[in-house]
């Protein structure tokens, strides 16, 4: 699925779009793990935070979706012209009340790509080849899940 990575408070934050993720479990903790570009507005907000939260939605949410990860909420208000309708959470991340599953997470690891540890030239070229910024890893130990 889809889903929105949401880092920041209620005074200021930032979503984007965005499809890779592995949960799983490492250092005996249940976690998330997630990348985003550095170049991303939302990469500001997620080195910031120590919570971010995860959103699923169903289909008919579709085109918000689309809209958030084709409109930088750098220039646009995107949040805004999607509709969707911002809720904080008890330790103070900012999800969607839309979603139909929000898992929250306390960031308790990151790293950037290093291009020299590729072992997969192919990736790479494909990946990184036509724009010079790289991902972050994000690990996120889960502290909440809501489903509706």
């Amino acid at each position: 699925d889809w889903m929105l990575i949401t880092a920041g408070d209620v005074d200021s934050f930032n979503t984007m779009t965005a499809s890779w993720g592995a949960l799983g479990e490492i250092w005996a903790k249940p976690v998330f793990i997630t990348t985003v570009r550095d170049s991303r507005y939302t990469h500001g907000f997620l080195e910031a935070n120590d919570y971010y939260t995860l959103c699923f939605f169903e289909e008919e949410h579709r085109g918000k979706l689309e809209l958030l990860g084709s409109k930088s909420g750098r220039d646009t208000a995107n949040i805004r012209e999607s509709g969707l309708t911002p809720v904080s959470t008890p330790k103070g991340s900012m999800a969607f009340e839309e979603a139909r599953m929000i898992i929250e997470c306390r960031k308790i690891y990151s790293a950037p790509f290093n291009p020299e540890n590729f072992h997969d030239q192919a990736v790479y070229d494909s990946v990184y080849g036509r724009e010079p910024s790289m991902h972050t890893q994000y690990i996120g130990q889960i502290e909440n899940v809501w489903i509706k």
